[in-house]
């Protein structure tokens, strides 16, 4: 197993960057492609919020880094040489159930992606992405939600279309999740993978307007994050695509 460029470890504890200031996200990306893991690599090692725990080309390299180095958020591809990206973050959920997974990849079959979030990725990025669009989805991912591609939502959107709920059920979640229609256009914006700054840019609404928007519409599905909102609205014909 080969480790590419391992950063230094800090005897297991949060790297805080010195001074007592906010810690730093300890981050694992796991890419099979060496140029886009250079990519990704100089990207992340430039971001001043995180501090790159290891840029990884195998499973095992990933799987060993779990193993010895504590880890806050996982960025990995799905198809490997010697596995899935799939089992890396089902590792990273068993050794720290707190941290972050993310996947970026140039699979967006619906099985797949289906496969991903509920092992764990709570984001789903496809491989074009640039460098300050990553580091805003790793933004957004932790303050508590979960950046999609539009492409990806759509393909969530279309595999929970093939699923119904029951109609009792339905009939019975959608009565207590009516939304404005303000709320609904933000929520086809998030649906869309747009970020809330361009979604306020869309709709001529302030930056500060839209989080209450969406905490709104949170409340209102139940839900907890921008994936689980957009599961939910699809489920409940609230919007499609």
């Amino acid at each position: 197993m080969k480790w590419v460029r391992p950063m230094a470890s800090e005897g297991g504890r949060t790297d805080t960057g010195g001074g007592g200031g906010p810690a730093l996200c300890r981050t694992l990306l796991v890419e099979d492609d060496e140029p886009l893991r250079l990519r990704f690599e100089s990207i992340l090692s430039d971001w001043p919020g995180g501090r790159l725990v290891a840029a990884c080309g195998t499973l095992g390299a990933a799987m060993a880094a779990l193993q010895s180095e504590p880890v806050d958020l996982l960025i990995t591809d799905l198809r490997l040489p010697d596995g899935h990206g799939i089992q890396a973050i089902r590792r990273l959920r068993a050794v720290n159930p707190q941290a972050e997974a993310m996947v970026i990849s140039v699979l967006a079959d619906k099985e797949v992606v289906i496969a991903a979030i509920e092992a764990g990725a709570t984001g789903y990025l496809l491989k074009d992405i640039g460098a300050a669009d990553l580091i805003e989805a790793i933004e957004e991912l932790r303050a508590g939600r979960s950046p999609i591609s539009s492409s990806i939502a759509r393909v969530l959107m279309q595999r929970l279309g093939t699923g119904a709920l029951p109609a009792g059920v339905q009939a019975s979640s959608r009565e207590a999740a009516v939304l404005t229609p303000r709320e609904t256009e933000i929520l086809w914006g998030i649906a869309k993978g747009l970020t809330y700054a361009e979604v306020a840019e869309q709709l001529g609404l302030s930056r500060q307007t839209v989080p209450v928007h969406i905490k709104n519409i949170y409340r209102k599905l139940q839900v907890g994050n921008r994936s689980e909102a957009v599961f939910e609205a699809s489920r409940l014909g609230l919007i499609w695509l």
